[in-house]
């Protein structure tokens, strides 16, 4: 299998030689990497040049976004912008953050997953915090749900949901679109990649909380499970105050008409879905 990663890069001079040096040890190498440097002012173009020199499989692509941090946004028109300098020649094709350190089996052990069973269309390991000197599997959702530092994805399954939206959400959609379409979602405790900056580190809380109301609306959630998605959410993230900021964002989308990530028949795919699995954890 031909593997392509895009990984999306802004200031990651701290970070982006250590993902690298583990993608480069990989038991099975990718085809490309490519590497889209978004507006860094520090180190990051010149260390990923740097891996250039001696491993030609990487590219470095220089774009501009934004300058805000948006959550989804920004993140998603790097990766496309990536996506766009890789020609079709692919099997998988993967979505990596900047600031990860995989296990030198991890792709191989990915591809092993994919040739078993050709309806998975999207798999990944797990990432990992350091917590006190120990690292543990990120609990901010559940753990059947692909983070959005390590996607990856089936060609087929890639083109059937429509790439990857620049959208808060994007992370979640990207997985209930692929069920619509018929595809297997799978991930492995075989595989702990190392996250290096928790998720969301570089959100503006003030400014993003109200965002995350506004992403359940656009999924198609409904309010009742935007309710109980707010209410599991702010209690991951041991903060009780977000709930109420989540469903004023909800209201705020609804009351402005924002346009929905999804089409009709796919929220209604995605309603059914999301009780039914709520329905199954509680007859656990």
């Amino acid at each position: 299998m031909r593997i392509y990663i895009v990984i999306p890069a802004h200031n990651e001079a701290d970070f982006i030689g250590l993902t690298l040096q583990s993608l480069v040890k990989q038991t099975f190498l990718p085809s490309k990497i490519v590497v889209v440097n978004d507006q860094s002012t520090d180190e990051t173009p010149k260390i990923i040049q740097e891996f250039i020199e001696n491993h030609p499989f990487i590219q470095l692509k220089n774009t501009t976004s934004s300058e805000a941090h948006q959550p989804g946004s920004k993140v998603i028109n790097a990766f496309n912008a990536g996506l766009a300098d890789l020609d079709e020649d692919y099997d998988l094709i993967c979505k990596f953050d900047a600031d990860l350190i995989f296990p030198e089996n991890y792709l191989e052990t990915i591809i092993e997953i994919f040739r078993k069973d050709p309806k998975i269309g999207m798999a990944a390991g797990h990432c990992t915090i350091d917590k006190n000197g120990e690292w543990i599997i990120e609990n901010l959702t559940d753990k059947d749900h692909i983070r959005g530092a390590l996607k990856a994805y089936r060609k087929d399954c890639f083109k059937a949901i429509g790439g990857l939206k620049p959208a808060m959400g994007w992370d979640t959609v990207d997985e209930l679109l692929a069920q619509f379409h018929g595809w297997k979602i799978q991930t492995t405790e075989k595989l702990h990649v190392k996250h290096l900056k928790p998720t969301g580190a570089n959100y503006n809380t003030k400014a993003s909380r109200y965002k995350q109301g506004k992403a359940f609306y656009r999924l198609g959630y409904g309010f009742l499970i935007t309710t109980i998605a707010s209410a599991k959410l702010a209690t991951l993230k041991n903060d009780l105050s977000l709930f109420p900021a989540y469903l004023k964002g909800y209201f705020q989308a609804k009351k402005g008409n924002e346009n929905l990530l999804v089409s009709e028949e796919e929220a209604k795919f995605i309603r059914t879905l999301r009780w039914k699995k709520m329905k199954a954890k509680i007859i656990k």
